[in-house]
């Protein structure tokens, strides 16, 4: 049963930074697009981050380009979200998902495998 677990979330001040982690288990993970998505209570879920399956492609929206970075290591299944510059806009439960050849947009509806998410809360 293919899983995803995300890690690294907390409380951080408005200008300092975070890496999210996500560990995949029972998916071939060199094969999938994956993407961070988030959402904030009232708001629709956002794709933040997306690099396609052969990782020759990312999508930032945006809000965080230049400030986010995904990557991606095949061997140790694990994807990653650098945020840097984090803004109180930014406060929202996080979610990792993957998609078995996927474009690497970040369209929620291609995403067939998420996360149970990682809370990202940024004070000012």
């Amino acid at each position: 049963q293919a899983q995803l677990v995300e890690s690294g979330g907390g409380l951080v001040q408005a200008g300092e930074s975070l890496e999210l982690s996500c560990t995949a288990s029972g998916l071939n993970f060199a094969v999938n697009a994956l993407a961070w998505f988030r959402q904030a209570p009232g708001k629709e879920r956002e794709g933040v981050a997306c690099v396609n399956w052969s990782g020759g492609r990312t999508y930032y929206p945006e809000s965080v380009k230049g400030r986010f970075t995904i990557s991606r290591d095949n061997d140790k299944n694990t994807l990653f979200l650098q945020m840097s510059s984090l803004k109180p806009e930014d406060t929202a439960k996080y979610y990792c998902a993957a998609a078995k050849y996927g474009s690497g947009l970040c369209q929620p509806k291609e995403y067939n495998v998420w996360g149970q998410g990682t809370q990202v809360t940024v004070s000012s």
